[in-house]
């Protein structure tokens, strides 16, 4: 399990794709130093996303930050701007994530772009490694799942989120529902 996988290694590995300002990014590392346990241990996220000045925005709030951040361990963030359909390119980031997280996908809008994207994030997830993602309204959700399952993606659980924040669209709230998946070869 992810767990076991996490306990023995030195460093924890989070991939925030199509980030923007990283909002979730204390969430996402103390949620993965809960999980590793170890008070001496390293979570390092890294976010990726087109948009340059939302880069440069999560940059200024959490880039420089290095060394503990609690009782849990040291955190580290590194930011670029790059193309989430081109993940491959980015060799400076590595592979085998821990957790890679997609936060407000939008597969409704582009779903050949989303599957390029969902495709990459399968292939960027380490053994035992969870993709997670969140969507916006039912539908969306839906078509979402169908294809990250369809590109080799196992759903492990859905869930509709009773904190989501309802929108002014009908149908529509931030983080409606979250899906976690692992790689069937994983």
């Amino acid at each position: 399990t992810l767990r076991r996988r996490l306990a023995s290694r030195d460093e924890a590995r989070i991939l925030d794709i199509a980030c923007g300002e990283c909002r979730e990014a204390e969430v996402l590392t103390d949620f993965m130093a809960e999980i590793k346990g170890a008070p001496d241990s390293t979570v390092k996220l890294t976010g990726i996303d087109v948009r340059a000045r939302e880069i440069a925005d999560a940059q200024k709030k959490f880039g420089s930050r290095r060394g503990p951040d609690s009782k849990r361990g040291k955190r580290e963030f590194e930011f670029l701007t790059g193309d989430a359909t081109k993940l491959q390119s980015h060799s400076e980031m590595g592979e085998d994530f821990d957790l890679v997280f997609m936060r407000h996908q939008n597969y409704w809008n582009g779903d050949s772009t989303w599957e390029k994207i969902f495709d990459q994030a399968l292939e960027k997830l380490g053994k035992d490694g969870r993709l997670v993602i969140t969507s916006y309204f039912d539908k969306e959700h839906s078509l979402a799942l169908e294809a990250l399952q369809r590109l080799g993606g196992e759903l492990i659980r859905t869930e509709f989120n009773a904190e989501t924040r309802e929108l002014i669209t009908p149908g529509k709230s931030v983080d409606r529902h979250i899906a976690i998946f692992k790689r069937k070869d994983g």
